[in-house]
């Protein structure tokens, strides 16, 4: 049995003094200047810039290789050569085709773009689409969003006689492509003075280049700062520094846009006159043009970007929703086979990067569905598809753990890989899969346990939520990496009342504490599904919205998370991760082989109590909890639990977030003390060492 996933609350560190100094000296309200503070923002350039009072962009020549990568950008468009823009099929690398090839056909030049197809081809530069853009007569290849990692298919783009120029803001590796420029601001030799931005911004930071001296920066933000936004968005890169600027640009520019596919996808996703953020953008166009690369051609997202036919936009848009539905349906399918996965191969889940893999699985969805994997067991995740000898895997992680150096300490497994430290994609040979999961564990081992945390801008009291907040809250959009939505904590909060809403799929909870009454809304959860119950104390992790109502603004609070205010989390974290410690077979020092151990108090207080329960259907901190407060202590529960199914005094089975246990009928008295778990526990106390 695998701990269950807990998660870490952090709150933000808080100077009050230093807020009330902000507050005085700008003349902001204090729970404004309080989060200015809490987010970093306490000299003036920083204030201006994250409340938007600063709007400018780096000079584009700063950055490495971009004047070479100008300079034969403006000859091929005097010579009239044949340029491709080759893109990504993702929402930043179709964006960053859409702007870069309308801005060049707007110069008149002789342009044509090229989507790799994700199932077939895959990320990034491929042979074979070197030898049709070669076939096209192509001259020079820009690549968008991708190219950082192709050493060998530029050797190739060189002996067909053709140029290359990488624009790329994925992590450089110890070679570079040999190019006729390599515009990438993580180059190890790049002066430019901001890093983040995404595939799009680079490109974008080209078109300025190629605009030169007298560039129109205003016009160029007019014509393309919509796109810009949305591939910044999509890409979850920070929302700080200059990606900051474009997005407030673009969202500005959005919801008048006159780009006839993206008001189709606006309409379609029910976003038509609503005032756009990066939350929603991230919600309504970016899944929908990213479909285009998980289901079918990528290819139609930049047509229907860059199309003025309005019967063509509208066509397109409608194929691209209907990828959208499919793109879900295939998602949920194979994120039941992962699962399933896991389950034949317990095993692995006490691995600290789970590796799961499957024959065909849609390449477009393994991604997604590794993120999903992630929020459902806390750990970095690696989902691996293959067919034949080949395989290819996508993955993401836990903040604290870089999967990017992960893959970097067994690169030789690897045909190609790539990525961020929070997201990467490989591929290898078949045969080397089982290698790869060995591996990128033995790198785990040696790095510190990364605990999925939640951070919390502060806590607030009930007594001082009101109406107003939610709109000083605005000053600090957009929100995305980098610069969350804020999130608060309420803490030690009673549970009065439990109302289900929205013909049941919803409920609505009341909490007291200090005399104050705090109504919360919790989405996609039934009063069946609950697991709590009135009189609980509860922390709460709250977002803040506010709406007019009968001509008054009124206060919503939503709940994002929840937990037992008596609960330690960090004890809780420490028992899992000694646990899976112990199911791994890893050293155990004495105070570990302890803590492990339950004694006979533990097991009676367990069993009575599952016993009068007819078993559990909840979750594992739950039953610590409803057991006597924690004293059992987390990695005994689970101890204990595995000791009964041994035993056979019960099933277990774990899904998702929650224990189903079901007691077993037995003849007669069963002793616990022979359990093999215990008498192996105790042989590591005698030992000092681990088990085989």
């Amino acid at each position: 049995m695998n701990g269950l996933k807990l998660k870490k609350w952090l709150v933000s560190p808080l100077d009050k003094e230093r807020a009330v100094q902000i507050a005085e000296e700008y003349g902001l309200p204090f729970f404004l200047a309080m989060m200015l503070e809490i987010r970093g923002a306490h000299q003036r350039n920083q204030i201006e810039e994250l409340l938007g009072e600063r709007s400018e962009l780096s000079d584009p020549f700063l950055t490495t290789d971009m004047r070479q990568a100008a300079e034969r950008i403006r000859r091929a468009l005097d010579d009239f050569e044949k340029i491709a823009i080759y893109g990504d099929y993702d929402a930043d690398g179709v964006t960053a085709t859409a702007i870069l090839y309308s801005y060049l056909e707007s110069c008149g030049g002789n342009v044509m773009y090229y989507i790799p197809e994700r199932e077939g081809e895959g990320y990034g530069l491929n042979r074979n689409a070197v030898e049709f853009l070669h076939s096209r007569q192509v001259n020079l290849i820009i690549t968008v969003d991708n190219g950082i990692a192709s050493v060998k298919e530029a050797e190739y783009v060189k002996e067909l006689g053709m140029d290359l120029i990488i624009t790329d803001h994925h992590r450089t590796q110890e070679v570079l492509p040999d190019a006729v420029a390599v515009v990438d601001p993580h180059r190890p030799d790049d002066a430019s003075p901001y890093k983040q931005f995404a595939g799009v911004g680079v490109a974008f930071k080209l078109i300025m280049a190629l605009e030169g001296e007298d560039c129109d920066l205003a016009g160029l933000l007019e014509n393309y700062a919509d796109l810009v936004a949305i591939g910044t968005i999509g890409d979850v890169v920070p929302l700080t520094g200059e990606n900051r600027m474009l997005v407030n640009e673009g969202l500005r520019l959005l919801s008048r846009t006159d780009r006839l596919g993206i008001r189709e996808l606006l309409e379609h996703a029910g976003m038509t006159g609503r005032q756009l953020t990066a939350g929603n953008v991230a919600f309504s166009i970016v899944p929908r043009i990213n479909a285009t690369g998980r289901i079918g051609s990528p290819g139609r997202a930049v047509r229907l970007l860059v199309s003025e036919d309005p019967d063509e936009a509208r066509e397109l848009a409608e194929e691209i929703c209907d990828d959208n539905d499919c793109r879900r349906q295939i998602e949920s399918e194979l994120f039941q086979s992962a699962l399933q996965n896991l389950k034949e191969h317990p095993e692995w889940l006490y691995d600290r990067v789970l590796v799961v893999a499957g024959h065909e699985w849609h390449h477009g969805v393994i991604g997604i569905v590794a993120a999903r994997l992630v929020d459902y067991f806390g750990k970095p995740c690696m989902v691996i598809s293959y067919s034949g000898g080949e395989a290819k895997g996508s993955g993401r992680s836990v903040e604290g753990f870089s999967l990017f150096d992960a893959l970097c300490s067994c690169s030789e497994l690897f045909t190609k890989f790539g990525g961020h430290p929070m997201a990467a994609g490989i591929s290898l040979p078949t045969e080397q899969i089982e290698a790869f999961r060995q591996a990128v564990n033995r790198y785990a081992a040696g790095v510190p346990a990364a605990v999925p945390t939640l951070r919390l801008d502060c806590k607030l009291r009930p007594a001082t939520l009101t109406p107003e907040l939610p709109g000083l809250l605005q000053a600090l959009e957009p929100f995305g990496a980098d610069n969350p939505a804020p999130l608060f904590g309420l803490y030690r909060m009673r549970l009065e009342k439990i109302t289900p809403v929205g013909e049941g799929k919803h409920l609505r909870l009341s909490f007291s504490r200090d005399g104050a009454t705090t109504v919360c809304m919790l989405f996609h959860t039934t009063a069946q599904d609950f697991p709590y119950e009135l009189g609980d104390e509860l922390d709460l992790a709250v977002t803040l919205d506010a709406k007019k109502f009968r001509g008054e603004m009124q206060l919503s609070v939503f709940i994002r998370e929840m937990k037992l205010s008596a609960l330690d989390t960090d004890a809780l974290i420490r028992g899992k991760l000694t646990f899976e410690k112990y199911k791994r077979g890893d050293d155990l020092t004495l105070p570990e082989a302890e803590e492990l151990l339950p004694d006979y108090t533990d097991f009676a207080r367990l069993y009575r109590f599952l016993r009068e329960q007819g078993g559990w259907l909840r979750g594992a901190e739950l039953l610590l909890y409803r057991l006597g407060g924690g004293k059992t202590g987390y990695a005994r529960l689970l101890t204990a639990l595995e000791v009964f199914a041994e035993r056979g005094l019960l099933l277990l089975e774990q899904d998702g977030g929650q224990l189903n246990i079901h007691l077993c009928e037995t003849d007669g008295k069963v002793n616990l003390f022979e359990s093999p778990i215990l008498c192996d526990i105790n042989q590591i106390k005698e030992d000092g060492v681990a088990h085989d």
